[in-house]
């Protein structure tokens, strides 16, 4: 099997992180293609993400390209680390913007 997608991931990741001993990436394949899951350190997580989820995005798209030079379609899937903070809603419910707006 062509593990080309994990040894590209496992590189990137590596790269962007404090811990790089920390990452660990898990491939699965079923009918829809390949699942990578990526598990690393929780003070990696930011780094990983990028600011409004772009680094995620660019990992994803070099992802899909990396799939289609081998005829895979590769998703990317990050665990939140257990315990982790929640984090802050962008957006506010319509109910919350009318509270601001005192409607």
């Amino acid at each position: 099997m062509d593990e080309r997608d994990v040894q590209f991931l496992d590189y990137v990741v590596k790269a962007l992180v404090d811990n790089p001993n920390d990452v660990k990436i898990n491939r699965t394949v079923d009918e829809m293609g390949v699942l990578l899951t990526l598990s690393v350190n929780p003070a990696d997580m930011g780094k990983i993400i990028g600011r409004m989820g772009n680094t995620a995005k660019a990992i994803r798209t070099l992802l899909r390209v990396v799939g289609m030079k081998n005829n895979a379609r590769v998703n990317l899937k990050i665990n939140e680390p257990e315990g982790a903070a929640p984090r802050e809603r962008a957006t506010k419910t319509v109910d919350e913007a009318m509270e601001d707006l005192k409607i």
